[in-house]
């Protein structure tokens, strides 16, 4: 009997030992995307920029610049000190004003009117703080698009 008591404790230890295991601390390059712009009375842009932290600890984004192209054509550069916590293998959104080129203005106009999708570029610096670590510059380039939402005047997702 104590030996089966032995064994049954050991095996409970081993268990518990375990479940407490949180794994390795992995850092992963984060990621910077447009979420949603939408056109002011003014002509600016009101640009909901995504980032995603792909680590299995929070960081904290520091700053954000990046150059935009819109269709093809270099519209301006997004600069932010958003000091923003992001939860592991998670996501947030900080809104940046943005005043685009002409040019950029045109191709984002021209989309909005045809209903067409609207290729994008955002080439540049992220600087993230891994939970309990020293910043980072994370260097990042993303291509997408965005497309007219329907029943949103202005707006591109």
């Amino acid at each position: 009997m104590t030996i089966l008591r032995t064994g049954l404790l050991l095996a409970l230890a081993l268990f518990i030992a375990a479940c407490s295991s949180a794994g390795p601390r992995r850092v992963s390059e984060p990621a910077a995307s447009i979420q949603q712009l939408t056109i002011d009375a003014n002509g600016g842009w009101q640009v909901r920029v995504r980032l995603q932290n792909y680590s299995s600890i929070a960081m904290r984004f520091d700053s954000v610049d990046v150059a935009v192209t819109a269709g093809g054509v270099a519209a301006g550069q997004l600069k932010a000190q958003p000091g923003l916590n992001v939860l592991p293998e998670s996501a947030d959104v900080i809104d940046v004003t943005l005043r685009p080129s002409a040019e950029a203005r045109l191709q984002v106009a021209d989309a909005l009117a045809t209903g067409r999708s609207l290729g994008y570029t955002l080439t540049g610096n992220l600087v993230a703080t891994p939970e309990d670590g020293k910043p980072r510059t994370f260097r990042i380039t993303r291509d997408s698009a965005l497309s007219p939402a329907p029943g949103l005047p202005g707006v591109l997702r």
